[in-house]
């Protein structure tokens, strides 16, 4: 397939209206407003208004919108497969016919101002490595630029993320002066999980502190950098060929949470053999036993496989295997298989019982794990930049 990164401009015709700034309209005078032909950068109508005109282009141009992710848009033409993938102003363009994409651009240009920047190798902090065998990707340039901003360059490396009986609380330690630095050094990090599956639950952690930070949540953002500079360049792996079958791991961790007592999931789902989609995340009620909160990381999984199978039809990937979710709790198992298993269900929500209705339906067939081969308890990744 063809891999295009295109970054294109538009001129924005919808009608929007702003008020008149302090001092334009003498005292008394009924309340006025500007009309304004274009949505101004800045203006929080700006991407609204900038997404729906190209929204409209595309379609117009024989292209349809994605249900599953509204900024995909697929289109067929006979043989010939084409789909645009758009982020604000920045899109990348797959397809097996370069004259359509040739001419998807032509067409593009026509109504926009756009600069085609080539073979897809950086987008949004990413870099993206192709080859005959695989596509890596990674965010080495962008860990780097973090650790210049801390000042960690030069710091002495870490062998993991976090100290696993390292308990952070809100109120203790001393304040920060500053909590900003605190607050853009997480946000940063939450952006690097994209491919750095091994740090999302440091982050999920770190990213509880947001409003208060404290002394030792920055020690411990610290400490997550430490460990990043070991091997900036570890990223994803996806291999050119394989099957399209679905399979995921999910676990809970009952009662992580010492200060709400909330159980924590975690998931991670295959397609074949490349790692597609993971979620580190603190359940939304206290589970009252360990099989409880495997069964809610089953439900949160099972969403996602929901989720995951409407994008493969809308990019006309075949998938007629049921998706497969391995865990690790024989309880778990029997709850999704037996409808009437009433005493130990019945206080848990209705919304979870989606596990039981997707097995029915033959979307999904689960199966047991043993504790030491749970994937969503180690991520597997790969630094594309290492030597081979």
């Amino acid at each position: 397939m063809d891999v295009q990164n295109v970054f294109l401009h538009g001129d924005l015709l919808e009608e929007v209206y702003m008020q008149f700034l302090p001092g334009f309209r003498q005292q008394g005078e009924i309340p006025m407003v500007c009309r304004l032909n274009k949505s101004l950068y800045e203006l929080k109508q700006a991407s609204r208004s900038w997404f729906q005109k190209f929204s409209a282009t595309i379609q117009q141009d024989g292209s349809h919108q994605s249900r599953a992710d509204y900024s995909l848009f697929t289109k067929i033409s006979g043989n010939s497969f084409t789909a645009v993938l758009i982020y604000v102003d920045d899109m990348i363009i797959i397809g097996n016919d370069e004259s359509v994409i040739a001419a998807l651009k032509e067409s593009l240009h026509t109504k926009f101002r756009i600069k085609d920047l080539g073979q897809l190798r950086y987008f949004l902090g990413i870099e993206v490595a192709p080859s005959t065998d695989c596509i890596s990707i990674s965010q080495r340039k962008y860990t780097l630029d973090i650790l210049n901003e801390a000042g960690l360059l030069g710091a002495k490396l870490l062998s993991t993320p976090m100290e696993e009986k390292n308990k952070l609380l809100p109120i203790i330690g001393d304040l920060l002066k500053n909590p900003s630095t605190y607050r853009r050094l997480v946000g940063q990090l939450i952006y690097l999980t994209i491919t750095r599956l091994e740090i999302s639950y440091s982050v999920h952690i770190l990213s509880q502190f947001m409003q208060e930070p404290r002394k030792p949540h920055l020690d411990v953002v610290h400490h997550l950098l430490r460990y990043l500079k070991g091997a900036p360049g570890q990223g994803l792996y996806f291999p050119a060929k394989g099957n399209f079958l679905l399979r995921g791991f999910c676990d809970a961790d009952l009662a992580r949470c010492s200060i709400t007592r909330r159980s924590v999931t975690g998931y991670c789902i295959f397609l074949g053999e490349a790692l597609i989609s993971w979620k580190t995340k603190k359940q939304t009620t206290v589970s009252r036993s360990s099989a409880e909160s495997e069964y809610r990381a089953m439900a949160s999984i099972t969403c996602e496989f929901t989720w995951l199978k409407y994008l493969l039809d809308d990019l006309k990937v075949e998938h007629l295997q049921p998706a497969k979710p391995f865990c690790d709790s024989k309880s778990t198992l029997y709850i999704a298989a037996n409808p009437v298993y009433h005493e130990h269900t019945k206080h848990i929500e209705i919304d979870c019982h989606v596990v039981q209705e997707r097995i029915q339906l033959g979307a999904i067939v689960t199966a047991h794990v043993p504790s030491s081969c749970q994937l969503a308890d180690l991520f597997g990744v790969l630094d594309i930049h290492a030597p081979t």
